[in-house]
């Protein structure tokens, strides 16, 4: 067998070689374009998921990109609500994680989801497929959409309903940085399901939970003493009528401190004293920043679309779909 001939076999099997590895990748852009592996591929990519275990330990899953959005959106609005308000939610979602992703070096997402075996365990068989279905659709007719202002992505918080109005970002971050968080009417939250709550601790209790902020400043006196109601004292409020800040005793705090303290459901909230301690009436629940979720299912029924309702609770801000050069999770 000539030189020349085994020459010729050996470049015939290399070439043969280059195209039975390079046929799936020229198969996806006869299919699906140039856009491989970036964002506008990634509903069909695997992302990874630090999940903690009930023992506290963690442990790193890969899980569809679909699927773990989908999953986020059942964790965070029921299965009742409007699809528009469901759409409207999806682009909130993905513009978070697409900030995570592109803010981390491991990308690795932390966000909690439910899945599918949670769901079916919450609604049945028989209903898990349409509700599934549901929240699906919401993310694919969204197809990769988030929110953006000044060529960067929005910062997108939401909460389940306000106590009327949404809150000013500028007044509770003490930023400018979000001038499209601005305060909003939502009068429709004020019929929001658990819209107002009220709840009784005894002083001793406000003053364990309380501890944090209180024990640098209290002194020792206050501190054997102990509080009564004279001691509580809302001194101002912001402009959309959430607590701004309060005395208890000696110290001052924001709302947003005391409601996280003792676990409120609001920030808007108003003492009166109980024989047993002090009374507290909470108005709204989540913190009232950016999209109030019961206004924007009420919006939907009204039939505004998703486009309109991010329109109306994030102004000045654009849904943008244009990012396929990132590609966040290569």
């Amino acid at each position: 067998m000539s030189r020349y001939y085994i020459s010729q076999k050996l470049k015939t099997l290399g070439a043969f070689l280059i195209i039975l590895i390079l046929l799936p990748y020229i198969i996806s852009i006869f299919i699906n374009g140039t856009e491989i592996g970036s964002v506008k591929d990634r509903e069909g990519v695997p992302v990874k998921v630090r999940l903690a275990g009930e023992d506290g330990s963690e442990r790193i899953m890969e899980i569809g990109w679909e699927e773990y959005l989908v999953g986020i959106l059942a964790e965070e609005m029921p299965e009742s609500y409007e699809l528009e308000a469901m759409k409207a939610q999806a682009v909130l979602i993905r513009s978070q994680l697409y900030q995570a992703l592109e803010d981390s070096e491991d990308k690795i997402l932390t966000e909690d989801y439910m899945s599918r075996s949670e769901m079916e365990k919450m609604w049945g068989i028989t209903e898990f497929k349409e509700y599934y279905d549901k929240y699906a659709q919401a993310v694919r007719e969204t197809d990769d959409m988030v929110l953006f202002y000044q060529n960067a992505y929005a910062w997108t918080p939401f909460h389940q309903s306000s106590n009327g109005s949404t809150r000013s970002a500028a007044e509770v971050m003490g930023s400018g940085d979000y001038p499209y968080l601005a305060v909003k009417e939502c009068p429709l939250d004020k019929e929001a399901q658990d819209e107002v709550q009220v709840f009784t601790y005894s002083y001793d209790q406000i003053q364990e939970a309380c501890r944090d902020f209180l024990v640098a400043a209290q002194g020792k006196e206050q501190a054997e003493k102990g509080y009564t109601f004279s001691d509580f004292e809302i001194q101002s409020l912001d402009s959309a009528g959430y607590v701004a800040s309060l005395r208890i005793g000696e110290t001052i705090c924001t709302g947003d401190q005391f409601r996280d303290a003792l676990s409120l459901p609001s920030s808007a909230f108003s003492f009166s004293e109980s024989d047993s301690g002090i009374k507290i009436t909470t108005t709204g629940k989540g913190h009232g920043l950016g999209m109030s979720q019961w206004t924007a299912n009420e919006m939907a029924k009204g039939g505004k679309s998703f486009s309109e309702i991010l329109e109306f609770f994030f102004e000045g801000t654009e849904i943008n779909q244009d990012i396929s050069e990132m590609s966040l999770l290569s």
